[in-house]
């Protein structure tokens, strides 16, 4: 079955801003919760629908993607979040990630185990922005980054210190739990313990250097390889490459966002590359070769007699290469060239073109855009 519009499924218009995306998709979520839904099938599915449809639109660039390409920018491309595996578990997590404190109670109000898990929590993803040229778009490049991002400490190698002993504000949980009482029943909102950071234990002598934390501030020179084919929203998730979490937490990622530099010469449209080529009248009139630029030097296409200006041209493969394989194709559009300055003879041979060819008679078997032809070309 094909997916709904992802606009439809939140029930939104296009224009809607974030804070609308987000309201709409907590109204929904909360409706089909498989919480306040226990086995039906049908409430679990539109549950990941909606989700899937907020993680693509809550985000400016996917939207923008999504937007632009549909269900395919949001997914497959290098970069692109692929959300073909997208299943329940993701759901959840999304949910709870954003509305967690909202609805950590439905486990309590229908009897199903929920919450965070005590543990160290895990370290922030980190951007960093690279802009490629048309040419390092073609053929892929790597690139090196200075990343400022959190570290484990190597004082207390990433423990925060000496002596650990259990949390008493949440007694080892690693959370805080609220019961509030509703005409519904009872909410729970649960939320990692500020004490403890989620970790259910604390260290009786923290570490001089990070200050119990486990982590500290450092710059990184880091690699990245970037494939041919990319486009301007793609990112390059690395993974564990982002900030190291507080006392022995996991590490984030860091995501590795592809801008393009504006080039002199050539205009990107997908993996097509188009251009303007000038290109005198008297070849566009009697036809002939012309000479194309490319990202790797030339090649010559030719031109009919009688050719307009404005025509396209396209060059088959001459253009970018697709992430999948394949590539595209160099279109140039032929634009009439007319000199600044015109010598004496060059004048008198465009006022007889103006004429139909009245005036000298020209020798036999040289028309009138054979002789134009001849003087621009010196």
């Amino acid at each position: 079955m094909a997916k709904r519009d992802f606009y439809e499924v939140l029930s939104i218009e296009r224009s809607a801003s974030e804070d609308e995306i987000k309201k709409a998709y907590r109204k929904i979520a909360f409706q089909h919760h498989p919480d306040r839904n226990p086995g039906d099938p049908s409430a679990e599915a539109k549950f990941k629908e909606a989700t899937e449809a907020y993680e693509a639109l809550r985000d400016p660039q996917k939207r923008a993607r999504y937007d632009q390409f549909g269900h395919a920018g949001v997914g497959g491309a290098a970069g692109a979040s692929d959300f073909s595996g997208f299943d329940l578990a993701d759901a959840l997590r999304a949910f709870m990630r954003d509305f967690g404190g909202d609805a950590g109670g439905f486990g309590d109000i229908f009897g199903v185990g929920g919450g965070a898990q005590a543990g160290p929590q895990r370290g922030d993803d980190l951007q960093v922005r690279i802009r490629l040229t048309l040419e390092e778009v073609a053929t892929g490049v790597e690139k090196k980054l200075r990343v400022k991002h959190q570290v484990a400490c190597e004082t207390c190698h990433g423990k925060g210190g000496a002596g650990e002993t259990t949390c008493t504000q949440c007694q080892g949980r690693g959370q805080v739990r609220r019961v509030q009482q509703t005409f519904f029943g009872q909410f729970v909102n649960v939320a990692p313990c500020s004490r403890c950071r989620g970790a259910g234990k604390i260290v009786r002598d923290p570490c001089k250097v990070c200050g119990g934390d486990g982590i500290v501030a450092a710059t990184e020179t880091i690699s990245v390889k970037v494939p041919p084919g990319v486009a301007e929203g793609n990112f390059i998730p690395l993974r564990g490459m982002g900030d190291a979490g507080p006392r022995g937490g996991p590490k984030g990622d860091l995501l590795v966002l592809i801008e393009e530099k504006e080039h002199d010469v050539f205009e990107r449209h997908g993996n097509d590359l188009h251009l303007e080529l000038p290109v005198s009248f008297s070849t566009l009139a009697l036809g002939g070769k012309v000479e194309v630029p490319t990202l790797d030097g030339t090649t010559t296409l030719d031109v009919s007699s009688g050719t307009a200006s404005g025509s396209l041209l396209r060059a088959r493969g001459k253009g970018l290469p697709g992430l999948r394989g394949g590539h595209g194709d160099l279109i140039a559009r032929l634009m009439v060239w007319v000199p600044g300055k015109l010598t004496s003879a060059e004048r008198r041979l465009l006022e007889d073109l103006a004429k139909g060819g009245a005036g000298k008679v020209p020798k036999p078997g040289r028309t009138i855009f054979e002789r134009v032809k001849d003087a621009f070309a010196g």
